[in-house]
C-alpha cells in the first residue's frame, strides 16, 4: 500500500499530547500514562480512528490505545480527535509497527485487542505479515490478560478463513464467528463500525468477525 507522505505529519505527531513518544519506556506502566487502574484495550491498525474514538466516548471506564504504523494515517486520526466537540481523555495513540508490541506492553497488560480490516497481504510469500497469522498469535498471547480476547473484522472472506485456521493452529479457541456480521443479531449487538466497515457494507459486502481466546 502506497501512502502519500504528508510533510507536517512528523512534527504534528511529535508535539501532540495524545501521541505517545518513546513508547517502549511505558512497558508494564501504561496505567501511569492514564493515571488510573482501568482496563487497557488496543487497536492495531487503527486507521483514521473512528472505531476507537467512538468506543472511548462510550466507555470512559476503559483506556484505549490506537496503534498505527503510518504517520500520514495517524495524522488523520489526530486531526479527527482535535475536531471533536467532546474529546475523550481515555485514548492515546502510538506510531509503530505491530511486530514490536511485545516491546511496548508487558505480560497481561492488555485486556482486549481489536484488529479491524487489516492489510490482507494477498501474496502467499507475505502470509506471515498478516496480523492474524501464526506469527502474531504468540505475540498477542504474551500481552493479553488470561481472560483477554482478540476481536477481528474484515470484508475479505479469504483472509477471514485463513484467520480462523491460523488462530486454531496457534492454539486459540474461536469463541464466536460469522461471515455476515450485520445479519447476525447476537454478534452485531453493540457493534461499532469503522470507516472501512461503513464503506464496504454500503457496497453490499458482508462483514466477517471472529472473537478468539486462549484454549
Amino acid at each position: 500500500m502506497r501512502l502519500r507522505n504528508i510533510p507536517r505529519a512528523g512534527e504534528t505527531l511529535a508535539s501532540h499530547d495524545y501521541v505517545i513518544k518513546e513508547e517502549r519506556k511505558w512497558k508494564g506502566c501504561w496505567k501511569e500514562v492514564f493515571g488510573n487502574d482501568h482496563p487497557v484495550r488496543i487497536e492495531i491498525g487503527m486507521g483514521k480512528g473512528q472505531f476507537l474514538m467512538t468506543l472511548a466516548l462510550q466507555n470512559p471506564e476503559i483506556n484505549y490505545i490506537g496503534i498505527e504504523r503510518y504517520s500520514s494515517v495517524l495524522l488523520r486520526a489526530v486531526e479527527r480527535l482535535d475536531a471533536m466537540e467532546e474529546q475523550p481523555d481515555n485514548i492515546r495513540f502510538i506510531c509503530m509497527d505491530a511486530a514490536e508490541i511485545e516491546e511496548v506492553f508487558g505480560p497481561e497488560e492488555v485486556d482486549r485487542i481489536y484488529l479491524n480490516f487489516s492489510d490482507p497481504w494477498p501474496k502467499a510469500r507475505h502470509a506471515k505479515r498478516r496480523l492474524t497469522s501464526t506469527a502474531y498469535w504468540p505475540r498477542y498471547d504474551k500481552i493479553l490478560k488470561k481472560d483477554g480476547v482478540v476481536e477481528f473484522k474484515t470484508d475479505n472472506q479469504g483472509l477471514f478463513s485463513f484467520s480462523l485456521e491460523q488462530a486454531e493452529e496457534a492454539g486459540w479457541k474461536i469463541l464466536s464467528s460469522t461471515f455476515d456480521l450485520h445479519n447476525n443479531e447476537e454478534m452485531n449487538k453493540g457493534n461499532v463500525m469503522t470507516e472501512y466497515e461503513e464503506k464496504f457494507s454500503q457496497k453490499g459486502n458482508p462483514i466477517c468477525k471472529l472473537i478468539a481466546s486462549r484454549e
